[in-house]
């Protein structure tokens, strides 16, 4: 008897143009189904569609598309592993990569994945290089060349650190079947999503469920789970109640669970909780080149007046950690002694006063006729940054700091932070693996509201070159030191207001073994788990 199994996750599904089906029948029947399933086969569900899975592409669900697409190499708990590349050689001035690929890989249309096919995929990829500059390494490429057919060269015009995890994150460099590119290229589409990868996309109902198959010819361990079905189930009560019902069996993502449902189900006999390390951080972003907040008491005021354990515990049920520092020191480069700013509201009044903000009878603080007014933007797609934003205001309000907060709908609010329209403004940090590598590198780039907030500082140009110098440099203690600089700049200038660590969380039947998470945030390790 063949195994299947159910679960639930946070991701997007496929567009209807590679749809491997979209017989109404099976649509009406597959809720009928569902409940039928021998208990081999994994049923998980996200919040929505799976989408368009093009790897070199930025539309589609990223567990999805980990599923059916690999690299050249992996991000492990103890770094780099082998993937396609079985092993590979980095010259001494650190421009030069040389990869062996492994021998016996296809795709899983039967065509051989050697350096032709991952050069074609290279050539894809730069076809549509304006869509990649958010990689630093898209603009050091300076060439790619088949050394045989099993060894392919990539070389930089300077050496560049972060090159072999901008080649392993899940998109855009990828591998996908040259049969299933469009003219040569993916820009435009592809044909079908065809990859190397454990899995196989075998049939999809857009907005309603996705079916994916083990790939019985995967070079690597066979995946215990033979088949998941991914059902779309946007609303969070209407998941949980599936996963009570067995519906589902595994209910896995960062947004995909709130603090209740991890509250509730902790303690329980029938399912199993689990939560990550921290893998991104939450924060408010202050724009120090805005008319008050230039003045660093104000930050500093802001700072120790901001009750991170209350927020912890209040919205968060302590899930989310309380952050004192922009980024974990799990991260790496991040273990560094910076000193916290401890809650401390007669410190913050202390401060303001001798920085000559005193407080009219309104209860708002004033200084040279000029009132303490800062306003705050939030998404208003997020309830829970319009419920921070409505502690703080009130909580601010207390030292004579007016907050007025403003909730934009999503592509407002993005245009609104790349433009440097806002005084302060809630943001995530890019997560694990991104983080510190590739977030640093963006605070260099005027398209992100970091660089607009930066420009307030006197060492803004001191930041952006030491961040240049680590991404180039190949001396390790060099680039701890760069980092450390940073990373106590940007710190004792108080750019950010961190507020939580969020972290990936998971609620899985207790039948589900091996239920893990990775070091990308993004991927669900569907291929290592099975049922006792």
């Amino acid at each position: 008897m063949k195994k299947y199994f159910k679960f639930i996750i946070g991701g997007t599904i496929l567009l209807s143009l590679i749809r491997c089906g979209n017989d109404s029948k099976k649509s009406e029947s597959i809720n009928t189904k569902l409940n039928e399933i021998p208990k081999d086969t994994l049923t998980y569900v996200n919040f929505r569609d799976i989408r368009d899975l093009n790897p070199h592409l930025y539309a589609g669900e990223m567990y999805a598309q980990e599923m059916l697409f690999e690299t050249l190499v992996n991000i492990g708990k103890n770094g780099y592993e082998p993937s396609l590349a079985e092993s590979w050689n980095i010259s001494p001035d650190g421009r030069i990569y040389t990869f062996n690929i492994r021998k016996g890989v296809s795709f899983s249309d039967g065509t051989i994945c050697d350096a032709n096919a991952i050069k074609q995929n290279f050539d894809a990829i730069l076809d549509n290089k304006s869509r990649h500059t958010w990689l630093e390494m898209m603009k050091l490429l300076d060439g790619i060349e088949i050394l045989d057919d099993y060894t392919l060269q990539i070389k930089l015009k300077e050496a560049y650190y972060p090159m072999l995890t901008e080649l392993a994150v899940t998109r855009p460099f990828a591998m996908i079947s040259p049969k299933a590119m469009k003219d040569g290229t993916t820009k435009n589409g592809v044909s079908g999503y065809i990859g190397t990868g454990p899995y196989i996309l075998k049939n999809v109902v857009t907005d309603e469920y996705a079916i994916f198959e083990a790939n019985e010819n995967y070079w690597g361990d066979i995946p215990k789970i033979k088949k998941i079905i991914v059902k779309v189930i946007p609303d969070n009560q209407t998941r949980i109640l599936a996963l009570e019902k067995g519906e589902i069996d595994l209910i896995f993502g960062k947004n995909m669970l709130d603090a209740d449902a991890i509250n509730k189900y902790k303690d329980s006999k029938k399912f199993n909780v689990l939560l990550s390390e921290p893998t991104s951080t939450r924060q408010i972003v202050i724009n120090t080149n805005s008319e008050i907040l230039k003045d660093i008491d104000v930050r500093y005021a802001l700072q120790h007046a901001t009750n991170r354990e209350a927020i912890s515990k209040g919205i968060f049920y302590g899930l989310e950690t309380p952050a004192d520092t922009l980024y974990a020191k799990t991260v790496p480069y991040a273990n560094i002694d910076l000193k916290p700013f401890e809650f401390n509201t007669e410190k913050s009044e202390s401060i303001l006063n001798k920085a000559g903000w005193i407080k009219s009878t309104s209860g708002i603080r004033e200084k040279n006729g000029k009132k303490l007014e800062i306003g705050l933007l939030y998404n208003s797609d997020s309830v829970t940054e319009k419920i921070i934003s409505e502690y703080l205001q009130s909580e601010y309000k207390k030292i004579g700091i007016a907050i007025n907060i403003n909730g934009e709908e999503e592509q407002s609010y993005r245009d609104k932070i790349k433009s440097g329209n806002f005084d302060m403004v809630f943001n995530i940090s890019w997560g694990l693996p991104y983080d510190p590598q590739s977030s640093l590198s963006a605070m260099r780039q005027p398209v992100y509201g970091d660089y607009v907030a930066q420009l307030g500082l006197h060492n803004k140009k001191d930041i952006d070159e030491a961040i240049t110098k680590i991404l180039i440099s190949t001396d390790e203690i060099e680039r701890q030191n760069l980092y450390k600089f940073v990373f106590e700049s940007l710190h004792q200038d108080a750019v950010y207001i961190p507020i939580t660590y969020e972290c990936n969380k998971a609620i899985f039947i207790n039948t589900l073994k091996n239920v893990t998470f990775t070091q990308t945030q993004y991927e669900v390790p569907f291929q290592q788990m099975y049922f006792e």
